[in-house]
């Protein structure tokens, strides 16, 4: 299966969301490389960027699940080639 490589910002304003991205990126921890988080604590942001590599739809299925959780928003880029996966 072709795969693409992917990072996903994800700003939350919400800290109830916490718990529910949590759940969600857990959910996904397989094609999750890695993630990091910036707490921007004088704006009450927290900002997080994910390293992903899946097919494009699982990527764009793991933004919009993120994106539609109170409070929390995200958008994702992609490598411009694929690669296939193991």
């Amino acid at each position: 299966m072709e795969t693409r490589i992917g990072a996903i910002s994800i700003l939350v304003e919400d800290p109830e969301s916490a718990e529910a991205l949590n759940a969600v990126l857990h959910e996904y921890a397989g094609c999750i490389l890695g993630r990091m988080g910036i707490p921007y604590r004088e704006k009450g942001v927290n900002i997080i960027c994910v390293a992903v590599d899946a097919p494009t739809d699982t990527i764009n299925a793991l933004t919009g699940k993120i994106g539609r959780l109170a409070g929390v928003s995200a958008k994702a880029v992609y490598s411009r080639g694929t690669s296939a996966q193991n």
